[in-house]
Order: structure tokens, then sequence, then C-alpha cells
């Protein structure tokens, strides 16, 4: 039960019948207070029950994330892009495959009768092309280095849906329980306008003009932050839904009526030893535990590959070599003799020996390839650490905000909303105050619903930074 109502119940049951009916009859104002609390309490529990029946439909954070895993098309393509590579490696390890040659050698123009001339010939050979040195096996051992690191950039891939698509169901939940704070408290700001115009109209009390015009001008500006919050929630909510959604013909995963989960998440911080607030920053463990993220471990499949590269580079200053054999049959002579056939076998091989324009700079090209790609993988480890950082100071900072807003800044509003009121129950404080102190109130309460999001938001992101390696999927 809000503050407001709970004081002016207790305060109002603690005066005798006699004395109620008393104030009753020459008190506007005391009528007016008594119909406020009947329909504020009564407007409650319907809120209440409102609120509940809501509760048939509820998306969990763990449903969401598990969903847009499930539906995300990228993971998918990369199995395929994965299984092409692995198809390439075992067709790569394989020996080019042989040629066959058919000809009619040497046949007489004049008569073209195949036993006329002694040379004429039906020739059938085959040829066997060897690559360069190790080519084979190097090229092959690269390719499955290569596939060896799509299974670790689908780790990298959930982990970070994981992350896009907490931080949108914390935006909406964040903007659905705003919704819910105001509106709980809109139907207080309306029986203070009540309440303030019986008041100016009976002539009793300190009620003014402008103190109506005040409790207008709130619930107007209310209004307004409702609607701002409900923009906000249908925005993150359609972003949500591409997340969600199996295939682009579906119209929507989850509609207007669709409620979060009213209790908010409590997301487990994992590796909570990196995380201390009275140390530093533990640079030779953080180091230690990003070296396993599944970002950077794809990339040191990559690194390893282009190294690969570089070797099989070198294979180039060794020659291909060829094998060729053939066999020649000859008809009979004129006179019935037989005559011999014919079988040639021979080696073919190439002469790498103008290397400078070539194998050189072929050699030179793969070298700073595979230096390229090593200066990705330092970018990448010095881009995780500073965002670690960032977002651990963020948590820091947040804690500190939620311990003052629970210790100190929530307990004195509401005091300070108690002391207006009684103030101004009393004739002794003015109405405008009581709206203030209210304000106050509702403001502070919704920013430690964002401060409690937020540091939500934050803990997602850096579960990110040490997510486990699963590189089986």
């Amino acid at each position: 039960m809000p503050l407001f109502i709970r004081y002016m119940s207790d305060k109002i049951m603690s005066i005798p019948v006699s004395m109620r009916l008393q104030q009753l009859r020459f008190n506007a104002f005391g009528i007016s207070t008594l119909i406020l609390v009947g329909v504020l309490n009564a407007s409650i529990v319907h809120a209440q029950s409102v609120e509940y029946g809501l509760a048939q439909s509820r998306l969990t954070l763990t449903t969401a994330v598990s969903v847009a895993q499930k539906h995300d098309l990228w993971l998918i393509g990369n199995k395929h892009s994965q299984d092409a590579i692995d198809a390439a490696s075992v067709s790569a390890g394989t020996l080019p495959d042989p040629k066959i040659s058919i000809a009619f050698a040497n046949m007489p123009t004049d008569t073209f009768d195949f036993g006329q001339e002694p040379m004429t010939q039906f020739k059938v050979g085959m040829s066997q092309m060897f690559p360069r040195g190790e080519s084979l096996a190097i090229k092959q051992r690269q390719l499955a280095i290569k596939g060896q690191q799509f299974p670790y950039q689908r780790e990298d891939r959930k982990a970070k849906v994981a992350v896009m698509v907490s931080q949108l169901w914390l935006d909406i939940y964040k903007a659905q329980e705003s919704i819910a704070l105001i509106e709980k408290d809109r139907a207080l700001f309306e029986q203070l306008a009540d309440v303030a115009a019986a008041s100016y109209s009976s002539a009793v009390g300190k009620t003014r003009q402008h103190d109506i015009i005040r409790a207008q001008l709130e619930m107007t500006r209310l209004e307004d932050r409702l609607t701002m919050l409900r923009q906000k929630k249908e925005m993150f909510r359609q972003k949500l839904n591409e997340w969600l959604i199996e295939n682009v013909k579906e119209k929507t995963a989850i509609s207007n009526d669709t409620q979060l989960s009213s209790v908010l998440p409590s997301i487990t911080l994992q590796r909570p030893e990196l995380y201390r607030p009275e140390v530093g920053v533990n640079i030779p463990a953080l180091l230690d535990v990003l070296s396993q993220h599944p970002a950077i471990k794809a990339l040191e499949k990559k690194v390893n590959a282009s190294r690969t590269g570089v070797e099989l580079a070198r294979q180039k200053y060794k020659p291909a070599w060829g094998v060729n054999a053939s066999y020649a049959y000859r008809d009979d002579d004129a006179m019935g003799n037989d005559r011999a056939d014919f079988f040639s076998v021979g080696v073919s091989f190439d002469l790498p020996i103008f290397t400078d324009q070539r194998q050189d700079q072929q050699v030179k090209t793969a070298i700073s390839k595979s230096e390229a790609v090593k200066t990705e993988k330092g970018l990448l480890i010095r881009r995780l650490k500073a965002s670690f950082e960032t977002a651990k100071v963020q948590l820091m900072r947040l804690n500190e905000r939620k311990n003052l807003y629970q210790m100190k800044l929530l307990p004195q509003v509401q005091e300070q909303a108690e002391a207006s009121l009684t103030a101004y129950t009393n004739d002794d404080g003015d109405f405008s105050e009581v709206v203030r102190a209210r304000i106050a109130e509702l403001n502070a309460s919704i920013d430690a619903l964002n401060i409690n999001v937020d540091r939500q938001k934050i803990i997602a992101r850096l579960n990110y930074f040490v997510v486990a390696n699963d590189s089986s999927n």
C-alpha cells in the first residue's frame, strides 16, 4: 500500500467516531480525504487484480535468449560454411585425376588405310601429375585448421546473441515496470487533484487556484511520460521480435499483450574474482581468461592457417612432376607380317629457376598476410580488455548507487513525502510541496528501477568476456 494511503487510513481510523462525524459535517476537506482513501484502496485492489491477471503470458529472459539462439540463421549458415571447408579439406589431399588420351597417329591421307604405312598407330595414353613437394598434405592441413575456427565462431555468436537479446529484454522490462510505477501513482495524483479542488471550492484550508493548476499539470506530465515509455517499449519489442521470429513470414513473436516476467531476473556474474572492487584489474589473470575466449580461439586458428599458407607458398620452389605412358597398336603389313606394337613412358617436370618475380613474391605475400592476421588477434585482445575494464567500472559504480538508494535516498524521499503530507493535513504545509514530494518519490523509485536493470545489463555484458569454451557444437 502506498505511503499516502497507509498514512491517511491510520490517521482517520485513529480519530473517535463522534469526532470523525463532527469533522465530516464541518470540514469539506475531511470528506474529500475519506473519499480519497476509499477510492485509492479500491483502485489499488483493481490494479493488483489486473496485474496478476496478465501473468497468464510471461516471456522470461531465459526463454527469449534460448529462442533467439535457436532461430539465429547466422549459426545455420556458419555450420554450412564449416561443412564446405571440411569437404574441401578431404578433396584437397587427393591427387588430380589422371588424363587419358586416345589417338590415331600417322594416318596416310591418300587412302586412310590403317595397315598401309608402318608408322600408322592406334595410340592409348595416360598421364598423371604430382603437385609440388608436400603441397597436397599442407593444403589439406590448412583447410582442416580453417574448419576448426567455425565452432568457436558459433560459440562467440551465441554469447553475443545472449547479450543483445538480454539488453533488449531488459529495456522492455524497464519500460514495462516504469509504466507500472507511474500507473500505480497516477490514481494518487488524480485524487490529490480532487482533494485540492474540493478544498478550494469549500474555501476551507489553504488550497489556492495555482495548487489545482499544479496538480493538473503534473497529471499531464505523467501522461506524457507514459506515452514516451510506451513508445520505447513498443520500439524495443519490435527489435526483440527480430531475434525471436523463425522466418520473415512470421508477423511477430511477441505482441503488445505479451508481458515480461514481473520479477527482475538475477543474472549470475561469472568469474566474480575478477571484479573485486578493493583491488585493481589483475592483468595476467584477465589476459589468461580472455585468451580462452571463443573469438580469440577462432582467430588463433586463423593465424595457424595463415602460417600454413607460408609453408604452402614455400613449396612452389619445388618442381611439379608428371608421369605419362602410352601404348600404340600397329596393324599387320600388306604381306600379313606382324608389326611390333609400341610402348612409351616418360617423366615431365618444370624448373622454377626464375624465382625473383614469382616464388619469392608469393612467399612474401603469404608472410605479410600471416602477420596481418596476428595483428587482428592483438587488436581483438586489446579491445576486449578495454571493454571489460569499462564494464567493470560501470558495475562498481552501479553497485554504489544501488546501496545509496536502498540505504539512504529511498527512505529519505519517503520520509519527505510523509512529512509534507502530515504538514498539509494539519493545515501547516503547502499543497505544492506535497506534489513535489510525491513526484520526487516516484522519480526515485524509477531511478532505483533503472539502476537495478542497468546492473543486470552490465552483468550480461561482462559475462560475454568470460564465456566458457565449448567448441563441440
